[in-house]
C-alpha cells in the first residue's frame, strides 16, 4: 500500500533536490554584468534635483549582482555620466571574479564609474585576494579586464606601494 506512495515521494524529493542544486550552483556562479540594476539602501537620503546629485547617508549598501559596496556616505551625480562617490572609514568593496575568486578592497574614498568599467580606491587603499594584499595611495580596478593597478602619491620614500604575497604550503605527501 505504501510502496507506490514511497516511490512517488522519493521521485519528487529527487527532482526537488536536483532543481535546488541547479538553482544554488547558478547563483554561486553569478557573473558580473555591468547592465545589471544597481540597488542602494541607506538610513537616509537626500537629493539636489537642480544639480542632479543624490546623497545616501549612513549605513549605505550598494549592490549590483555580485558587487557589494558599503560606505558611510555615497553621492551619485547623474549629469552626463553616472558617478558613485562613496566615503567611509573605510568604505569597502567586495566582488567575485568570473572564475569564482572573491576580492576585497577598501579605502577612504571609492569612485565607481559603471560606464568606464572602473572603480578607483583612494586614501589608505588596500586590495586583498586569497590571503595576499596590496596597499597604496590609489588602486584602480577594471571590471572587463579584471586588472588591478596600484600607485603611490610619490611625495616621499615612505609613500610606496606595498605588497604581501600569501605563500602556498606544498603538499609533501605526494
Amino acid at each position: 500500500m505504501f510502496k507506490p506512495l514511497t516511490k512517488i515521494l522519493n521521485k519528487s524529493l529527487t527532482t526537488f533536490t536536483f532543481a535546488w542544486c541547479v538553482i544554488l550552483s547558478s547563483a554561486a556562479a553569478e557573473k558580473f554584468d555591468i547592465s545589471q540594476d544597481i540597488n542602494i539602501d541607506s538610513s537616509r537620503q537626500a537629493a539636489d534635483l537642480k544639480n542632479k546629485i543624490f546623497s545616501y547617508i549612513d549605513n549605505v549598501l550598494i549592490t549590483q549582482g555580485p558587487l557589494v559596496i558599503n560606505a558611510d556616505l555615497v553621492q551619485v551625480t547623474t549629469d552626463d555620466d553616472k558617478i558613485y562617490l562613496a566615503q567611509g572609514k573605510p568604505a569597502t568593496f567586495k566582488h567575485i571574479l568570473n572564475d569564482g575568486t572573491p576580492i576585497f578592497l577598501q579605502a577612504n574614498t571609492i569612485k565607481y564609474q559603471p560606464s568606464k568599467n572602473t572603480i578607483v580606491f583612494s586614501g589608505n587603499a588596500e586590495f586583498r585576494q586569497e590571503g595576499s594584499k596590496v596597499k597604496g595611495s590609489i588602486i584602480t580596478y577594471n571590471f572587463l579586464t579584471e586588472q588591478v593597478n596600484a600607485s603611490s602619491n610619490g611625495n616621499d620614500n615612505n609613500d610606496r606601494v606595498s605588497t604581501t604575497l600569501q605563500s602556498k604550503v606544498l603538499d609533501k605527501k605526494k
